[in-house]
Order: structure tokens, then sequence, then C-alpha cells
């Protein structure tokens, strides 16, 4: 199916509430309209919480990718939650999380879902997408700018030649 569909109008909830990292697993899980195809939302925030308690990871500069496996989606969703506060996560440079990401895969299409978190931690290692992402009010140009920095790293996949 490939990866292109990942950002769609929708799926960005601008703001987040909850101060902790759990809380706003959650509150993005059931906020985010892009996990309303998920027939089991509940079961799907608690193997996302599961896999965090595992292992943070916030990979530092304010930005974690939460996710988890889900056999009922049919295709691998990204929602992204904005927390103006910062949330503490555990990361390894110690900075409180402003943009939480959570990703729910199929376990049958593991190379979408790698290739998926590859292009949103690349684009995310850039200060500039970070700092626009938060700089950002309307959910339309939150969306809009992660979709342009997620779709320059899907292009660069498409013209790498294959091994």
């Amino acid at each position: 199916m490939g990866i292109e569909h990942c950002f769609q109008t929708g799926t960005v909830v601008s703001v987040l509430s909850s101060t902790g990292k759990e809380s706003a697993i959650r509150e993005l899980i059931y906020r985010a309209p892009v996990f309303r195809e998920l027939p089991d939302l509940e079961r799907f925030a608690d193997a996302v919480i599961q896999r965090e308690q595992e292992l943070s990871t916030a990979f530092g500069h304010g930005v974690a990718v939460a996710h988890g496996r889900v056999s009922q989606a049919g295709r691998v969703l990204i929602g992204l939650g904005l927390s103006r506060t910062g949330i503490p996560f555990d990361a390894p440079d110690d900075a409180p999380v402003h943009l939480l990401f959570v990703i729910a895969s199929p376990p049958e299409m593991n190379l979408d879902y790698l290739q998926a978190l590859s292009c949103l931690v690349r684009a995310l290692r850039e200060r500039e997408v970070r700092e626009a992402l938060l700089a950002s009010v309307e959910s339309s140009e939150i969306e809009r700018r992660i979709r342009e920095a997620f779709s320059l790293c899907v292009g660069r996949l498409a013209c790498t030649p294959a091994d």
C-alpha cells in the first residue's frame, strides 16, 4: 500500500491538555480522527502504553513517537498531538515532549511501519520542522507542515534504488 497516505486531513490534534505521558497518549488516541477507524481504541491505547512502559519512545528535542501494533488496522495510521506546556517522557535529553506522535500499524505491514517511522524521525530531527510545527496555531497549518516534511522523505525513499 505504501506510506504516502499516512498524513491525511484530520489527523492532528492541535493541543493536548494532558500533562502525563499515559494520559496524553490516551487523549491523542481518543481524540485524533485518524484512529476512529480502529474497532477497539482501549485495546490499542493499552498496547501503546505497555510498549511505552518497556522503553520510552521520546528521542529528544521535545519529540516522542509512541507506537503499537493493531491487527484491525488496514494501513499505517499516524496521529499528532501538541503540548504547549510539555510532558515529562523520560527523554534522553530530559526535555519535555511537545510533539507527541502515535503510530498504529498492522503486524503484516512491518515494512510500511518502519518506513513511516524512519521518515517521521528524519523529518523531526530538523530543528526547523519542529519549530514550524510548534509555531503553527491552526490544525490545517500543522497538518500541511507535517505532510510536507513527511512527503519529502517519502519522495527520497522512492528515489533510492533497492539493494
